[in-house]
């Protein structure tokens, strides 16, 4: 490492902190099995910048041109240009952690309005302005549960339609705080509340449920869910997104402790990995709560000021105190999400949430007209999504249509699930005519 520009210490500097430390060489410091270590070489061409453009081109354009009308946690929304614009500025680009509020007050600022967007949506008085996704936003609120919760417990119960890999990443941060994930049946999309009550106990620490669920139907049952885990003392969190949260039912008014979900389904296209999870809750967690909080207060001058404040991740307390080890930085994203509210106003999300009720309805109806089709299986209101029962196997259908160019989720042996947004509503006639084709 020595004599590099990005590691600016010299040989000798190298060798007295290595003599100090006792030991040889910087190798001894690691432990890395033969079979992993780099052996000196990397297997790969030399090529000039034109020569490495041309490949990547070249790859990329290999992949399948195909129109997505995936969702499941994932979604899409015009992003518009002027998020691109503003966010792609110097000023943002290079700001990390905005630690030293006299040069980031802009930023701060903009986090701060993130925050704010978040109270309002969900009717709690606490965000925080950074999570990696929904699915650590959801685990990270399982771990503030066994931290808050007065009596004892180990269960997490959630519902049996969670989507795989969000239930993966539970189960890995439940397994490092001893708590267990269980699930409660569902019953045409929405939760079975009477299932749920009957499993409910002194040893349950938290109860999870969607809005909307996971294939798309609303939850109805919400404020009895929220009776449940106010009955039996269990933290009740509610998974959602920004854009649904503007039209559905306030999560404070059903009792809802902590939310969690997507706020990338504003300023983000769908990546299907890269997320921003939102996370929100009571005021009795709020030096319970995972990663950052920016914070208004009033400089010398008795101007309106912002700052990080209740820093209590790892590189900021000691380990054994820290609420979160998320230590990446997602200011940058909840930026573009809080830009792209902004551009919509009030009324402009509202009405980007309706379209997502409307063109759900009507492309359900139109796929149901269809022989060997029922759409949607679950008789409910949906947003963005619904589930197609099919005659004909669901994989073989989802292979022909990824044949005509489209792409949809395969549930199981007759079951596909569907989402429409405002990006691929107008592929709709021909994801239609191709269903008719192959179904």
């Amino acid at each position: 490492m020595g004599g590099t520009p990005y590691a600016p210490h010299t040989p000798d500097e190298t060798a007295t902190m290595l003599d100090a430390i006792g030991v040889d060489s910087e190798a001894e410091l690691f432990d890395i099995p033969e079979e992993v270590a780099f052996d000196g070489e990397l297997g790969l061409a030399e090529r000039t910048e034109r020569e490495t453009r041309q490949l990547v081109r070249g790859t990329l354009t290999s992949n399948d041109d195909l129109t997505e009308f995936l969702g499941r946690g994932h979604y899409s929304h015009y992003v518009p240009s002027v998020v691109d614009h503003l966010s792609d500025r110097a000023e943002f680009l290079t700001s990390y952690t905005q630690y030293q509020p006299e040069i980031a007050q802009g930023f701060l600022q903009a986090l701060f309005e993130y925050q704010s967007m978040l109270v309002e949506l969900t009717g709690l008085p606490v965000a925080n302005c950074s999570m990696y996704d929904a699915a650590t936003a959801l685990a990270e609120a399982a771990t503030l549960s066994d931290r808050v919760r007065s009596t004892s417990g180990d269960v997490v119960l959630v519902p049996e339609q969670l989507r795989e890999g969000k239930r993966s990443v539970l189960e890995n941060y439940c397994d490092g705080v001893d708590l267990t994930v269980e699930e409660y049946p569902m019953v045409d999309g929405n939760a079975d509340v009477d299932a749920l009550a009957e499993r409910a106990g002194e040893d349950v620490v938290m109860i999870y449920a969607e809005n909307p669920t996971v294939r798309g139907p609303i939850e109805e049952h919400l404020d009895r869910i929220g009776d449940v885990a106010a009955d039996t003392d269990a933290l009740f969190v509610l998974g959602s997104d920004v854009v649904a949260l503007s039209i559905l039912q306030e999560p404070a008014a059903v009792g809802a402790d902590v939310v969690v979900g997507e706020a990338g389904a504003l300023g983000l296209p769908a990546s299907y990995g890269m997320g921003l999870g939102l996370f929100a809750c009571k005021d009795d967690y709020l030096r319970q709560v995972p990663g950052r909080l920016v914070g208004a207060a009033e400089d010398a001058e008795d101007t309106r000021t912002y700052t990080l404040t209740l820093q209590t991740r790892e590189q900021h307390i000691r380990k054994e105190r820290a609420t979160s080890n998320i230590c990446t930085n997602q200011a940058w994203v909840a930026l573009r999400a809080a830009m792209h509210a902004a551009t919509l106003g009030p009324d402009g999300l509202v009405d980007l949430a309706e379209s997502c009720v409307r063109d759900a309805r009507d492309l359900a109806d139109r796929l149901d007209d269809l022989t060997g089709v029922k759409a949607p299986v679950h008789d409910r209101h949906h947003l963005r999504e619904f589930a197609v029962r099919t005659d004909q196997p669901a994989k073989a259908i989802a292979g022909d249509l990824e044949a005509e160019g489209f792409a949809v989720h395969a549930l199981d042996d007759h079951l596909l699930q569907v989402c429409v947004t405002d990006l691929n509503a107008d592929h709709a006639d021909d994801l239609v005519a191709a269903f008719e084709e192959v179904a």
